[in-house]
Formats: structure tokens, sequence, C-alpha cells
């Protein structure tokens, strides 16, 4: 990858616009309210209470605050306002939704008053259209009944001995003795591994506008301006998504002739139980989709697992004799269960770090979370991210404590929703078996070559693209074992 893509990818050192929209938004979080008012008044007799909040500063609103100061604004607003509040932010009107109470009557959706599909598009429909996860009720069963067939148990195994050979090369090339960013070295990492289980092969000569497609996808998201205005954000998400459209159409028809074992062929070629197919468009859109889905959270997760280790090295320590134990270079989907200190501390990383930090809902109807009143057309942000560091689900929440996930303390059993890294319910992530498998895969080549060490003090600045990840880049120095 070229030195410009890596410098973008970490906007290494931290870029004075991070620090900037940190500073607003703890001033933000810290000025008296105002037009603090009722999103909508119920109905008469209902017995509901309104959702109450306030617009935030003029313009912004709360955007920086849900970006680069979730965890502090969210407990703010639950102490100032319970579960459910409003607030201005990404140019609209948003319903904050923190708890797991809430966040199951949102994902589980037994009533069938929340859309993914209409939550999902205001934020990135336009550069992930008709992805998996934009898909709602029984749409969404189908391509997912279609898509199941590429992350089944067998397939799994296929991927994991496919991604491998790159891990081996990835964590090799990583530089020993002197610090380095370990970001954009990871995200590289796990961007080869989609290259290599998810498309087949080397991309070649277009690999980097191939990567810088998909970044510019991603960020585009949160554009400030939300229009196709020429050099911002969101003109480059969609001349981006129009390239990657390009890209995969004209290989599908090859992909569709092939027995290859990636992840392309094997979506063009599979069919479900009842005979159902993906058309050309729906491949094209899901390729899109998974692509950044399987990378993108990937990488988060190990890198913070990483630093995660880094600050606790005897859990370092317990890892790695753990994978020395089972006296394999590399794993297979099958060894996993032989790793279960591994899985504590992924599951712990999971909940401190969530790499899906907040995702997007809109109601089609009038309806109620936690008898609070949400009339129809809400844009809903449903915290899942802060939710998993609040009182008194998770003791002491930001304190790392893998054990907390361990038979006789089992946290997580606090209540249904009280971990949920992965969403839940109907749109709970189709892919975060291969995901949990690649970090462990890359941590278990990572502890049997090298070791590291993070200051103690060391806080990184967060910053959000899919979710939390720390803008400076996290700078680590590994040495051998």
């Amino acid at each position: 990858m070229t030195e410009r893509l890596l410098t973008r990818l970490t906007d290494q050192p931290i870029p004075v616009g991070v620090r900037a929209r940190r500073a607003a938004a703890a001033a933000a979080r810290r000025a008296p309210e105002r037009g603090v008012r009722a999103l909508a008044q119920p109905p008469a007799g209902s017995g509901l209470q309104p959702v109450m909040g306030d617009p935030g500063p003029p313009g912004v609103g709360y955007t920086f605050n849900l970006l680069q100061d979730t965890i502090a604004f969210s407990r703010d607003r639950y102490a100032r306002y319970g579960s459910v509040s409003w607030l201005g932010g990404f140019g609209t009107q948003v319903a904050l939704v923190l708890g797991p109470s809430a966040i199951e009557t949102v994902l589980a959706n037994r009533d069938g008053a929340f859309s993914s599909q209409q939550g999902w598009n205001y934020l990135i429909g336009p550069f992930f259209e008709r992805g998996v996860m934009l898909m709602d009720f029984e749409e969404h069963r189908h391509h997912r009944r279609i898509m199941q067939q590429a992350f089944k148990r067998d397939r799994l195994n296929v991927y994991q001995e496919n991604m491998t050979p790159t891990i081996a090369r990835g964590v090799e090339r990583l530089p020993v003795g002197r610090a380095f960013p370990l970001l954009p070295a990871i995200k590289q990492l796990t961007l080869d591994i989609a290259t290599e289980v998810f498309v087949g092969g080397e991309l070649g000569p277009e690999a980097d506008r191939v990567n810088e497609a998909f970044i510019e996808t991603v960020v585009a998201g949160q554009a400030v301006v939300r229009a196709d205005v020429p050099g911002g954000r969101w003109h480059k998400g969609l001349r981006s998504r129009r390239y990657l459209e390009q890209y995969f159409r004209g290989q599908i028809a090859t992909k569709r002739a092939s027995d290859g074992d990636d992840l392309f062929s094997v979506l063009c070629r599979a069919e479900s139980e009842d005979g159902e197919r993906f058309s050309d468009a729906d491949i094209v859109n899901h390729m899109i989709f998974l692509m950044m889905a399987a990378h993108d959270t990937s990488t988060i997760t190990t890198t913070m697992m990483v630093h995660y280790l880094g600050q606790h090295p005897e859990w370092q320590e317990r890892l790695r004799e753990e994978s020395v134990a089972l006296g394999k270079e590399a794993i297979g989907y099958d060894d996993l269960d032989a790793l279960p200190a591994m899985d504590l501390a992924f599951r712990e990383t999971l909940r401190m770090n969530g790499p899906v930090g907040i995702v997007a809902r809109r109601t089609l109807t009038d309806t109620e979370i936690d008898g609070r009143f949400v009339p129809q057309g809400t844009l809903l942000a449903v915290g899942l991210y802060p939710s998993q560091r609040m009182e008194p689900w998770w003791s002491d929440p930001d304190r790392f404590d893998p054990e907390r996930f361990a038979e006789g303390r089992r946290e997580d059993l606090s209540h249904k929703y009280a971990w949920a890294p992965f969403g839940g319910n109907v749109h709970k992530c189709i892919g975060m078996h291969f995901g949990g498998m690649e970090v462990k895969a890359i941590l278990h080549r990572l502890l049997l070559t090298r070791r590291w060490s993070v200051p103690a003090s060391y806080d990184p600045v967060i910053d959000f693209g899919t979710g939390p990840f720390p803008a400076d880049g996290l700078p680590v120095e590994l040495r051998p074992v």
C-alpha cells in the first residue's frame, strides 16, 4: 500500500481536527441545557412518557459528541434523560437509545415497528445500497438465506485455511524493535485477507484504488455536508461506490463459471434450499458491503486487543502460553475451542471497544421504548458500544477484565442484550464467526512470534469510523519472543 494511503488510514499524528472536535464535544456536553423539550407528546391516556432532549449547538448539534466523546456523552444523556433521549446530529433529529432493555425493544423488533433499511439509508445508503444490513423483513430473510451458504462451518474451515499464509506474511513484515502505528498495519493485513478470502488472489495494480475506494465509502457516511459537492466526503464516497460497482460487475461471469472457493465465487453460485439465487446486482451490492464489514471491524478489534494485551502483560502471557500449548503455528476453525483464554480476552475487547458502535433504525409507526412515546419517522441511534461501558450492567466498566465472562461471573448474562457487539435477532452479524476466527488467528500468530508492551498511562484518543478506533494509529513496539 502506498505511503499516502497509509497516512490517510491513520491520520498520523492525531489530526488537529480530531482534537478540536473532541474539545468542542466536551464543551457542548458541559454546557447548560438549552431548548429542552419533548420529541412529541404521547397520545392522551396512553400512560407513556415523552422522549426528552435538546438540539445541541446550532448547525452540528451533538454530531461530534457521538463520534469523539461517545462514552462520556452517552453516560451524561442517560443520567439526564434516561434510556431514550433526542438530540440534533448529522443534519437531522436523532433519538439515542441506551441500555439493554431499550436496545432489546429495538433489535428484537417484535412488533415490526423499526426499519433497519430506513435507518441506515439516511447515513450510508448511497454507499452501501442494498447490502444485507440495509434490508428489512421478508426481503432481508430471503437474502440472508442465500448468503448463509457462504458462512457455513465447512466454508469457514476453507476460509481459515486460505487466510493462513496471508496472516503469516503480514505478521512477519511488522516492524520489530521500533515504535510504529499498529492500526494501518493491521488494516493492510485485513484488507489482504479480505482480498484473498473474499475476492480470491491478488488484486494486482488496482489494489491501491480498490482499498482507497473502500476507505472513502466508509468515511463518507460521517460527512457533515451530506451532498454531492466536489471535494467533499460525500462526493468521494459516491465516486468510489461507482468504481467498486464497475470493478465487481466486470468479474461476475468468470466467478460464476468457476469452482473457486473465495466468497465472491461462492456468492455467485450460492443457492438456498428453495433454489433461490442472487442476481448480478445483488452480488455487487453484497460484495461491496461485506468487504467493508469484514475488514473494518476486524481491524478495530485486532488493534484494540493488542492494545489491551500490551497494557496487561499478565493476560498477554496467559494467552501466549495457551497458544504455545496448542502446538500449531496456525489455527484452524476447529481449534478455537482449545483457546478459552483467547476467547475471554476477545469478548472483553468487544465489550470495551465494540467495533460497530452504533446501529441505526427508523420507526415505521408510532411506538414505545422503555415506556416512552417514539413517533413514526424517528431516526434512532442504538448505542451498543456505550451501553457496554455503563453501570449497573457491568462492574467497573472501564477496566479491562476478561474474567467477567468466565463461568461463575458471567456479567454478560445480566441481560440478554447487555453484551451485543454483533447486534441481535435477525440482523445479528452474519459474519461474526468469520470475524472472530480472523482476529484470533492473527493474535495466535502474533503471540507465538512477538512480545509487546503499552504504557499503562497511555489512553488513545478515540475517533469513530464504523466504530471507535485510535486516532493516533496506536503506536506499539514489537520484540521477538
